[in-house]
Formats: structure tokens, C-alpha cells, sequence
């Protein structure tokens, strides 16, 4: 059964390390939905966060072929861990007239932020999961989306809780 899976993988931060990790999904017909990579905690790490969505028999395969990769510190598949996961997002509407009322109250609703405006467009940033996200671009495609860039996921897992 296809499952959404989120992975975060800490990789020392050498050349080809990213060749080799979407090497091992493109090789067993894996597609990956989003891959967000940056500077880790520590210096020469780095922490790629990878979305992708199938078999979980195939995603352990993949996941122990992460580990044998030299450069992989660390391999973990939030899929059934307590995770806060976020994404970002931009989007550029086109504004004009009674439209950029309507625009912002959608913008108030959903607690983003227009960092950008001209006489015609405004540029909306959007935080949140990926449901939210896809209903602001729902809401706002009536006024006209002229431009959209997302960042992918980002995650870590949650705190533990203490009683």
C-alpha cells in the first residue's frame, strides 16, 4: 500500500552526496516529491528533508541503502513518528482594484504575509503543512496566480511530552 513518507537525512556535506541519495530512489522507481537541503546543526552537515510516497517493503530497502552510503550520518522516516513538518511558499496574484481587499482578507485568514506589492500584483508568503498550503492556492486562483515557488517540506520530530 502507497504511504506519504517524509525522511530526514543528515549527510556529511561533500560533492555528489545529493547525486548519490536521489540515485538510490530514481533506481528503484521511486519519484521524490520534494527534497529540501541545508546547513545542519553542525559544521560540515547537512540535513535534507525528502518527500516521496510508495511501498513501505521498498522504502526499507531504500532506507537501509541510505545507511551503507558513507556520507549518510543518519536515516529517519517520519511516517509513524510525532513530527512538526512545514513547508514555505510564495505566490504572486494579480491585484488590482477591489480584488486587493479580497486578497488581503484571504491573507489575514490564513496568517500569511504579503512581502511584496505593486500597482498590479502582490507576492503573498505562506507558511504551514501541505494541505494549507494547497487551499490558499485554492482560494487564490480566482484572482489570478501568476507566479507560485514552494520550498518542499521541512521536519523534526516533536518534543516529548511529560506528564
Amino acid at each position: 500500500m502507497s504511504k506519504r513518507h517524509v525522511l530526514s537525512v543528515l549527510v556529511e556535506n561533500e560533492p555528489g552526496v545529493l547525486s548519490r541519495v536521489a540515485g538510490l530512489f530514481s533506481g528503484r522507481g521511486f519519484n521524490i516529491h520534494s527534497l529540501n537541503v541545508a546547513p545542519a546543526l553542525e559544521e560540515g552537515v547537512s540535513h535534507m528533508t525528502i518527500t516521496t510516497e510508495g511501498d513501505s517493503l521498498i522504502l526499507e530497502q531504500i532506507m537501509k541503502q541510505l545507511h551503507k552510503i558513507v556520507s549518510v550520518i543518519k536515516v529517519v522516516d517520519f511516517a509513524d513518528i510525532p513530527a512538526v513538518e512545514r513547508e514555505m511558499m510564495f505566490v504572486k496574484v494579480q491585484a488590482e482594484g477591489p480584488m486587493r481587499g479580497e486578497i488581503l482578507r484571504t491573507v489575514e485568514i490564513f496568517r500569511c504575509k504579503v512581502v511584496d506589492v505593486s500597482p498590479n500584483e502582490m507576492t503573498i508568503e505562506a507558511t504551514g503543512n501541505q494541505d494549507k498550503l494547497d487551499a490558499i492556492i485554492n482560494l487564490l486562483q480566482r484572482f489570478g496566480i501568476k507566479e507560485l515557488a514552494r520550498t518542499g517540506s521541512v521536519a523534526i520530530r516533536r518534543s516529548k511530552k511529560t506528564d
